[in-house]
């Protein structure tokens, strides 16, 4: 039985075509992929995304078992603060990537991919060896991502906390529709201006919320949008998504994420192979591919050759973007073909398509 989300029987109402996602039955589209896409790049879309994990981790040593199993610096955070970060395996290998957000002292909320709920929690719990208390929340939380240039002025109809103060990567927990104990964060997985918007189903009104954010958008043209949209936002912003870019067989360093991997700050789980592979080398590099044949459309597994038809990568995500109106993909690429401007060739439907690498986003924002 696949499960549901608070939400979804207001998906079935907008006709939305729902499908399986991490277990979950979750809408991929509503009207269509390119609607919902431009919607949220010009003016702003809503998505149901309560399918994710949130774990709630307190405890006098919350911030030390915090930062044994993950690999950004979590003693940098302060309350009202979020930080982007992953778990590692001893071996290097990618657990999950995952948002921590500092509730209070002693008291973090972390937020899971929804197929990685289950195996998070028993690899959280399995290294908590500290005075910390780990409590699985996510079958009562909801999230809300509101996303797009007219995010702040359709929220802020609904609220009295000053959204504009909210900066990137930072929250305050106020009263939205009138129901209060909100978390307000300012993140997103779309690279426009948005929130996310996460509260417990047991003390807010799903149902209320999401007419309530239809409602306050609908001068600025809000759109339900799906996780096909979702997809295609991310890609042009080259942010990796765990099960495509970024798994078990790859570590922080070769996916791009060296800039949040901080070897320096004391010992955490996959620091030791982590270290070699910095002091090594890296052997490949997560890039951005452009394509330019509009017929050869790059899709997750096909082959990355050079020249000379010599097998040098794969393609991990991949797709037309909407707003480019060009083939992109991102793929793991050998080191000797990684540089930014390389010609290499992706092998679509038995065929060569030239690519050009390149360092993502696609979109500068």
């Amino acid at each position: 039985m696949l499960k549901q989300t608070p939400f979804y029987e207001l998906h079935e109402k907008a006709g939305a075509k729902l499908i399986d996602f991490g277990g979950f039955e979750m809408p991929v589209q509503y009207d269509s992929i390119r609607k919902e896409h431009n919607a949220v790049r010009a003016n702003l879309g809503v998505f149901d995304v309560s399918h994710m994990g949130e774990f709630f981790v307190s405890g006098d040593e919350a911030e030390a078992l915090i930062q044994y199993v993950t690999i950004n610096d979590v003693t940098k955070l302060k309350p009202g603060k979020a930080q982007y970060t992953a778990m590692c395996y001893e071996d290097g290998g990618i657990v999950d990537d995952l948002i921590v957000y500092m509730i209070d002292e002693n008291e973090y909320m972390l937020v899971v991919n929804a197929s990685n709920i289950e195996k998070d929690f028993k690899w959280i719990t399995k290294h908590n060896s500290f005075d910390a208390k780990v409590d699985n929340q996510s079958e009562n939380m909801c999230l809300l991502a509101v996303q797009g240039p007219k995010s702040v002025k359709t929220l802020q109809k609904l609220t009295d906390t000053d959204l504009s103060s909210i900066t990137f990567y930072t929250f305050e927990k106020g009263e939205l529709a009138g129901f209060d104990n909100v978390i307000l964060s300012a993140t997103g997985y779309t690279g426009e201006k948005g929130f996310e918007l996460y509260f417990d189903k047991t003390e807010v009104d799903p149902e209320a919320v999401w007419n309530a954010i239809m409602g306050a958008g609908e001068e600025f043209g809000i759109e339900p949008c799906g996780l096909g949209a979702r997809d295609t936002l991310r890609l042009e912003m080259g942010f990796a998504l765990y099960g495509n870019d970024i798994t078990k067989d790859t570590n922080p360093l070769e996916a791009r994420l060296g800039w949040l991997t901080k070897l320096d700050k004391g010992e955490f789980v996959g620091r030791e192979a982590l270290q070699k592979v910095k002091e090594e080398g890296i052997s490949r590099k997560l890039m951005g591919l452009r394509i330019d044949d509009k017929r050869a459309i790059p899709r997750k597994g096909y082959t990355i050759i050079d020249s000379d038809d010599n097998e040098i990568g794969i393609v991990t995500s991949g797709s037309r973007s909407i707003t480019l109106g060009e083939n992109i993909a991102m793929g793991y690429v050998d080191i000797d073909h990684s540089d930014e401007g390389t010609t290499v060739f992706v092998e679509v439907r038995n065929k060569k398509a030239e690519a050009t690498v390149e360092k993502p986003p696609f979109i500068k924002k």
